[in-house]
């Protein structure tokens, strides 16, 4: 049964008179217990999901460790702190859709101490070891997929360990039709003693794309410049021939330009070798009298790159990606990926303005890869890092190493490595809001959230005034940039006259509005006079829509009245205040 067939059949069910509603979810609960070709594991529970069923995840920002350049056009750069699936939940509302290259380095499971669970590391004796990793990669992957863009392409570090039940996992949530490939990468320059049979020096990196449309990049061709000559200084520059015969190909005659005739099989149709004929890119060899060779030129062979292959041998290894590291931070990480080979994959399956996400970020090697690839070829690459702050890696580690590279750092030595200074970089940190749906709860969500907009709508420039009416934290707050405006409104009692502060505005682009509201409906009559000037939408529930299909399963209470009395607008103006005293 394919997944068409299987849809069809669970929406006959769904359809049939007559069923029992406990007769109708037993026919479904068999129906999904009748598993494709693929992987089966025993689930295992751990602590972040047994925490998200009773909290929402949101992201705060750590404002003393932002580092800005100044400059509006500069990328933001984001660092978040926290378990990646509680992040993930979180990117979720932010980034649905908007994620080109994803990038992760998860643990290999070797039994080393390299990967825990619920807090207790696996041991490679472990029966439940396979199972416990799986679950664990599951719950992340199924969200990365909802991250993709429909351009976008995951790419995947992995070794022997469990490289087999990756590819079955991978082949299960982003479907077969999508694995691109499984590239070798050599991780050593050397051959170790690590084992009595064979010296691994090698791992993989699984690439799947989100949709049969994307298409990664070609790459910089490998040339060999010496190949290339101008003999009769052609003005478009040095090249080399190619042959134009071909088996098989287009049987036609041609005449050298010494008269002769040659008959034979042509790697070109007639209509093109007489294109090229023309355009003077046919070279006869032997006085004139020998079969043609067309040139290929060295710009074009520069410009138009190659479909990169499998066998990544002439790549950074391991050990270089530690020596930069050590450079930086010194010694204070194992088996830092290098930047060359998070280079190699941003030029793969970026473009310039992409967005790019590694949920395990470790040293933060992919952030340090995207701000080198934007120096070098002028791009806006934006990259969000996701980790916890296990023995204080976020912090020390990869805080520290980003901060560095972006303002100039001092290697042991006393050499000074300029900074790559057109970045901004933020950190934030996961907290959470009660699940349960009281008017209560939910407000505090919306004030919670406020972080989280910011990165959705890549604005962070608040501004203490709105049309001349200061802003007060818990009230409403604004945010202008110069190429967009954002108002955020906590208290549905402001709304009124704010809408009557935006009539008198001209706008160049929709403001974007974000009001608490109890439903769905983000007070549309309120600004209906002023609506070909803002884009609406109603808090929570844009943030419960985009977690719903997340969340691990919890039956939530039905919203409840809260007693709140909030200050009213006096003569006309806005009189709010709040417990900072200030806008």
């Amino acid at each position: 049964m394919n997944s068409n067939e299987r849809t069809n059949l669970i929406r006959r069910i769904t359809e049939i008179k007559g069923l029992t509603d406990s007769e109708r979810s037993t026919l479904l609960g068999l129906l999904r217990e009748i598993r494709p070709y693929g992987l089966v594991w025993e689930d295992k529970t751990e602590k972040a999901e047994d925490r998200l069923r009773n909290e929402l995840p949101v992201l705060t920002e750590v404002k003393e460790r932002a580092v800005i350049s100044g400059s509006n056009d500069t990328p933001n750069h984001i660092l978040i702190e926290g378990d990646n699936l509680e992040a993930l939940t979180t990117l979720a509302y932010t980034h649905a859709g908007r994620i080109d290259v994803i990038y992760i380095d998860p643990p290999y499971n070797t039994g080393n101490r390299d990967f825990a669970y619920n807090d207790s590391f696996v041991d490679r004796e472990d029966e439940y070891k396979h199972s416990k990793w799986l679950s664990f990669m599951n719950r992340r992957l199924r969200i990365a997929k909802r991250l993709l863009s429909d351009k976008g392409f995951i790419f995947i570090s992995i070794d022997d360990n469990e490289q087999a039940q990756l590819k079955l996992l991978c082949d299960e949530i982003f479907g077969g039709r999508n694995f691109v490939a499984s590239p070798v990468r050599r991780r050593r320059n050397s051959q170790a003693n690590l084992s009595q049979n064979i010296s691994t020096i090698h791992e993989y990196v699984l690439i799947y794309r989100k949709t049969d449309c994307a298409l990664l990049n070609k790459v910089k061709a490998n040339i060999d410049l010496s190949e290339y000559k101008n003999p009769d200084n052609d003005p478009r520059g040095p090249y080399k021939t190619m042959p134009c015969t071909n088996k098989g190909g287009s049987r036609y005659a041609i005449t050298t330009p010494t008269g002769l005739t040659i008959e034979d099989e042509w790697r070109f149709k007639e209509e093109t070798y007489r294109e090229l004929e023309a355009d003077g890119r046919l070279v006869f060899p032997k006085g004139g009298n020998g079969k043609p060779r067309y040139k290929l030129f060295l710009h074009e062979k520069e410009r138009n790159g190659v479909i990169d292959n499998s066998w990544w041998d002439f790549l950074e290894s391991n050990q270089e990606g530690a020596i930069m590291l050590k450079q930086i931070v010194g010694d204070v990480f194992n088996n830092p990926k290098p930047v060359g080979l998070i280079a190699h994959i941003l030029k793969l399956g970026s473009s310039k303005d992409s967005t790019i996400l590694d949920f395990f970020a470790g040293s933060g090697t992919t952030l340090h890869a995207t701000m080198q690839l934007n120096a070098e070829d002028g791009g806006h690459r934006q990259c969000i890092l996701v980790t916890n702050n296990e023995n204080g890696i976020c912090e020390n580690v990869t805080y520290e190493r980003n901060k560095r590279v972006i303002c100039g750092y001092t290697t042991p030595k006393g050499e000074q490595v300029a900074g790559l200074t057109e970045n901004n970089l933020r950190y934030y940190k996961t907290d959470f809001a009660p699940r349960t749906r009281s008017v209560q709860n939910m407000r505090r969500l919306v004030n919670l959230s406020t972080d989280m907009l910011c990165i959705k709508e890549d604005l962070y420039a608040e501004q203490p005034t709105f049309c001349g009416e200061r802003t007060y934290k818990n009230i409403f707050r604004y945010f202008d940039d110069e190429r967009k405006q954002m108002l955020v409104i906590y208290r549905e009692e402001a709304i009124d006259h704010l809408a009557e502060l935006i009539y008198g505005m001209e706008v160049t682009d929709k403001i974007k509005i974000y009001v608490f509201s109890p439903g769905e409906d983000p007070w549309t009559d309120s600004f209906e006079h002023v609506a070909d000037k803002v884009e609406l939408c109603a808090l929570p529930a844009a943030i419960y829509n985009a977690y719903l299909r997340i969340l691990p399963k919890k039956k939530d209470a039905a919203a409840t009245p809260e007693r709140d009395e909030a200050e009213k607008p006096v003569n006309g103006m806005l009189n709010f205040t709040d417990k900072r005293g200030e806008g």
